[in-house]
């Protein structure tokens, strides 16, 4: 198979599909790898270290995606690369459809494969190609959450830490899998106390066994995210429902409620975000008052660590990829459930529940269009 590795295109996103260990593991297995000219730089890779692992460098993206049977990336087509993508071809990559009507369409006209990070599931429920980006999302959101209380940068100039005689900040988690328990152990290194919360009664005894004593895991309802939405300093949003859009568990009404200068940092609006006040933004342009409350959507918040986390995220594709690669897709789905899980769309038809759902568009088993 021929594997095609573009530069990514989207604002500030430094990571890249493939570090030169997986184009040497593609190409032992007998396929052909081809990287876009200076694709890893923001990486620190360069091309040399692609060319040594057994891969070819071309000049644009263009050459890239016509080559290429298998396109392998780290965020969704964006529409300047709309044109680029071809039908029946394999596109790997995270893609968030049911946040962004527009892709879906696009990718529907395009008919194309599109096998999602975000929805490959192993047996146990486990989402192992979010994991790893979701961890960095994680421990970011606390980071930028602290930096963004400053004074200087728009906050209630509060010192997360605290110091002695004066109380830390009050950091809110709503949510309780990869992406707030990465945000509460950082918060929770930082001296704050945190409120993390979740409505799965199993994974809020786990947090409670597990996380500092400044951790309190609390079972979530409205009347309680509102009692603690007025006393947070921070907010971070961690829901997520694989694939699908997020609850807008963070009313407008909310914010009148919190303090000024408080700060919320939504790590769901590549799902659309849980407060009903988020929209994307850049790392560029990172963050937006409303009511007087600090919003920070950056939608691609790893790439601001992109060497760590384009690590990071091969270390998890590439076993699926390389079964892609080896099988097709067909057979990789029906020979691996993840995989198939993963399946978000085919040859114009779509084949994830949560993307049918949020655009009313018809469903079609991915069963059906592999057999």
């Amino acid at each position: 198979m021929k594997i095609g590795c573009p530069k990514e295109v989207k604002n500030h996103e430094y990571r890249v599909g493939l570090i030169p260990a997986a184009v040497q593991a593609y190409t032992k297995a007998g396929h052909q790898v081809f990287v876009e000219k200076g694709a890893g730089l923001g990486s620190g890779i360069t091309d040399e270290e692609y060319v040594a692992a057994g891969g070819k460098i071309l000049d644009t993206a263009k050459e890239v995606w016509d080559e290429a049977d298998m396109i392998v990336k780290v965020k969704e087509p964006l529409p300047q690369e709309y044109d680029l993508m071809k039908e029946n071809q394999l596109i790997y990559t995270y893609f968030h459809f049911a946040a962004d009507e527009k892709l879906t369409k696009a990718c529907m006209d395009k008919k194309i494969i599109a096998l999602a990070y975000e929805t490959v599931t192993e047996l146990n429920g486990s989402l192992p190609l979010l994991k790893p980006m979701s961890e960095i999302a994680g421990r970011m959101s606390t980071l930028m959450g602290a930096y963004f209380l400053a004074k200087p940068n728009g906050g209630q100039g509060l010192l997360p830490t605290g110091v002695p005689g004066v109380a830390p900040a009050n950091v809110v988690v709503v949510g309780g899998g990869v992406v707030g328990s990465n945000a509460a152990k950082v918060a929770a290194g930082l001296g704050c106390k945190v409120s993390i919360f979740d409505i799965n009664p199993d994974r809020l005894e786990y947090l409670e066994s597990v996380m500092p004593a400044n951790v309190f895991p609390i079972y979530s309802d409205p009347i309680v995210l509102e009692a603690a939405f007025r006393e947070a300093d921070i907010i971070v949003g961690a829901v997520l429902i694989p694939g699908a859009k997020a609850p807008k568990l963070i009313k407008k009404e909310h914010l009148k409620m919190m303090k000024p200068g408080a700060v919320i940092v939504d790590v769901a609006i590549d799902q659309g975000g849980c407060a009903e006040t988020s929209k994307p933004t850049t790392h560029s342009d990172p963050v937006y008052v409303v009511d007087g409350v600090i919003h920070y959507c950056v939608a691609n918040m790893p790439g601001a660590f992109s060497r760590t986390a384009t690590y990071a995220l091969n270390n998890y594709t590439l076993p699926y990829g390389l079964q892609l690669a080896n099988k097709g897709v067909e057979k990789a789905c029906k020979e691996n459930t993840a995989i198939l899980k993963g399946l978000n769309m085919y040859k114009g038809k779509v084949t994830f529940k949560g993307v049918s759902e949020a655009f009313n568009l018809p469903y079609t088993p991915p069963e059906e269009v592999i057999s």
